[in-house]
């Protein structure tokens, strides 16, 4: 059956906090090969919107790797940090929605009253945020901002739940999931000094940008859940999802920054070719995904 969607643009979307490594190689040319597989636009998103600790050495070095890869993008190039006008004017409707409130809690106050609930303190990342301060009054709230307190908007995922019931969303390779509601925390869409976070921006971009088909690794399946509730509560366009395996060193520890994966740039500095490099993760591992691609 030919795959329906609203647009056949795709796009990568890397951080500039780091140079690219081969897990990026492998996200990069896996949606740039399915935008020309459908004819659409293969689009680049620069999330630069942390500020501190995105680099113009590093967003130039994306743009190098990428023209050495010869994956070719669109040339208006979006870069989040130049439109916060955009994430703005989307927490205030989600604020009108009455879908978002503001979080005091430092770290510690967050991570005390978990150990109160029964959590180990090691299980802290994982653990759902317990609402302390989505129990506030609008008289507490109103009264703390005044003070100037240091804050963040979460998403209610209560209201939000209630609002609208169970969603759906799909994603080509790994099927059909609903949203688990119940087993989510209120996760940060904004904080006072940055109107937005990676879920908000993320979502509202891929919006804007008209992508059809978000392509990106598995490991952000979790994320799509979020996105699928802000999609409906603000009535954006919802694109389908491909989520790919992820490209795993030879410990089976999945590449990134953290793990300080061997970069492109290291990679081409030893002498290695475009497609040496392309083929450290096997051209077979391209080929199946493409296949769900119809």
């Amino acid at each position: 059956m030919k795959l329906k969607l609203y647009s056949n643009n795709t796009r990568f979307a890397p951080s500039p906090t780091g140079y690219m490594h081969l897990g990026h190689v492998f996200s990069a040319l896996f949606s740039y090969k399915v935008a020309k597989k459908l004819g659409g636009k293969f689009l680049l998103r620069i999330e630069d919107i942390d500020s501190q600790r995105s680099s113009k050495i590093f967003e130039e070095s994306i743009y190098e790797d990428l023209e050495w890869l010869q994956i070719k993008y669109s040339k208006d190039v979006r870069h989040q940090s130049r439109n916060m006008n955009d994430y703005q004017g989307a927490l205030q409707e989600l604020q009108k929605l009455d879908m978002v409130y503001p979080c005091f809690c430092s770290r510690s106050k967050i991570k005390a009253e978990i150990m109160r609930a029964g959590n180990a303190p090691h299980e802290e990342e994982n653990s759902i945020y317990p609402g302390t301060c989505r129990r506030l009054s609008k008289e507490e709230r109103i009264e703390k901002i005044a003070n100037e307190n240091s804050f963040a908007w979460r998403l209610n995922i209560r209201a939000a739940s209630k609002k609208l019931g169970n969603l759906v969303w799909n994603d080509l390779r790994l099927g059909k999931y609903t949203v688990p509601v119940g087993t989510m925390g209120d996760v940060v869409l904004a904080r006072k000094d940055v109107p937005t976070s990676y879920h908000l921006s993320a979502t509202l971009d891929d919006h804007i940008q008209r992508i059809g088909l978000v392509t990106r690794g598995e490991d952000l399946v979790n994320a799509t859940h979020i996105h699928k509730i802000i999609q409906v509560l603000l009535q954006l366009k919802s694109p389908i999802y491909l989520h790919h395996p992820l490209i795993l060193d030879s410990n089976g520890i999945r590449l990134s920054k953290r793990t300080r994966a061997q970069t492109v740039k290291s990679l081409k500095a030893s002498g290695l070719k475009k497609e040496d490099v392309i083929g450290l993760f096997g051209k077979e591992n391209m080929l199946s995904l493409l296949n769900f691609i119809k």
